[in-house]
């Protein structure tokens, strides 16, 4: 597998083929002969960040960590063991209800389109 190629940008899909977001980074554990496995996909803002570098990702990664509820949280991270299979699209064996939502979507949910008439599901 080719982690830029095969993981990075793909869109994330839960069980039911809902979109829960995009691979922004992906997180490598290294076994016992020092050989790296995937072992957990990153979401959001802050993981793509750290993932650019440079001025323009730490202002990103900054931004990320400010929104989110409580301040400083980590990415979001989903164990590559619930992967059910990758193609143009990850595939989960999870519905997204069981995953975490990402922290600026819920900022943005929140204080700018709950405040637009009509945008609540009351």
């Amino acid at each position: 597998m080719l982690i830029g190629f095969d993981l990075l940008d793909r869109q994330i899909v839960d069980r039911d083929g809902e979109p829960v977001g995009k691979v922004d980074d992906v997180e490598l554990t290294y076994d016992e002969n020092g050989v790296p496995r995937v072992t957990g996909l990153l979401l959001g803002q802050q993981a793509l960040g750290e993932r650019i570098g440079g001025g323009l990702g730490r202002w990103i990664s900054a931004i990320a960590r400010r929104m989110s509820e409580p301040p400083d949280q980590p990415p979001i991270r989903i164990a590559y063991d619930l992967v059910a299979k990758v193609d143009s699209a990850v595939h989960l064996s999870v519905a997204r209800e069981l995953l975490p939502e990402p922290p600026l979507e819920t900022w943005v949910r929140d204080h700018l389109i709950g405040s637009i008439p009509g945008a609540r599901h009351d």
